[in-house]
């Protein structure tokens, strides 16, 4: 059984050594290797064995599969929201839910940021056209909750309008809710070590430096800004009707998993199948009063 590593730890670690941290530099610092799995008190010093990784992500895309036909017979609309630190693995996660399943009734959405004429519309609106029609599963690659992250923490936002925003966001999702979607709200989180890890990966491999973008710089040294933002933006809309799932994911492969799990167990389809679904692993999904402040 993995060991679980103490929280403060890691991260007091991770503090001292920021400074020392060049991105630049080819030569990744034998620290953050040496913690960026097990940063933040993640409950488990290996990651989850390639094998065994396989095996259930095939189950579980044979789940989905199930979930989508079934969605097509009954009209059901599913939502699920991926958000999280630049780096936390959305993209990642939303690949694999995707992979097979018929894109003609499956969509993703990432919108870039907004243009003058909806800088002027409401600030929901041009997520609303996009939300699914019957028969449809839509995944958000963030979403409007851009709004309570990148937006407040980069001062894209006035305070009012982040105010506005935590206050209006349950009541809209509410009505999504109201009207019969089925939706979920994941956050991906990941410790200091992890994220510098994931930078620096992004930065010096040539297959994937199109993923670092001058936002992820600037983002490097406000990593306690965007923790403090998370925690209000769960205080003000973690609600009964619209949960917020917390996923630690240090490990992309259990974080994968588990997501999938947790839409899979949700809801009822025909032919499910609980066994090949398997059992959500507490110690990855969790509401968020289970996460640490850090």
């Amino acid at each position: 059984m993995a060991k679980k590593h103490d929280n403060g730890k890691n991260d007091d670690k991770s503090q001292a050594h920021d400074k020392a941290f060049n991105l630049d530099d080819p030569h990744l610092p034998k620290w953050i290797k040496e913690s960026a799995l097990t940063a933040d008190g993640f409950p488990y010093d290996e990651k989850l064995d390639r094998g065994d990784y396989e095996a259930d992500l095939k189950a579980l895309q044979i789940e989905l599969g199930k979930l989508q036909s079934d969605t097509l017979k009954t009209g059901r609309r599913i939502v699920a929201l991926f958000e999280g630190r630049d780096s936390a693995g959305k993209g990642g996660c939303i690949k694999r839910f995707m992979e097979h399943l018929n894109p003609r009734h499956a969509r993703v959405v990432a919108l870039p940021k907004p243009n003058d004429r909806e800088r002027g519309e409401w600030y929901f609106q041009r997520y609303v056209q996009h939300l699914p029609t019957t028969g449809e599963i839509v995944l958000f690659d963030r979403s409007w909750y851009n709004r309570a992250g990148v937006e407040h923490v980069m001062g894209f936002c006035t305070a009012e309008e982040h105010a506005d925003f935590l206050r209006e966001a349950p009541q809209f999702e509410s009505h999504l809710v109201r009207d019969g979607i089925h939706f979920f709200k994941f956050f991906l989180s990941i410790g200091r070590a992890t994220q510098l890890k994931r930078f620096h990966d992004r930065r010096h491999s040539p297959l994937r430096s199109w993923k670092f973008s001058p936002m992820d710089k600037a983002s490097l040294d406000k990593f306690d800004t965007y923790t403090e933002a998370r925690d209000e933006m769960f205080r003000f809309t973690h609600t009964t009707t619209c949960p917020w799932t917390v996923v630690r994911a240090n490990d992309k492969r259990r974080a994968r998993l588990n997501t999938m799990r947790h839409i899979l167990n949700a809801i009822d389809y025909a032919d499910k199948d609980p066994k090949r679904i398997g059992k959500i692993d507490p110690k990855i999904v969790s509401p968020p009063d289970g996460l640490h402040s850090t």
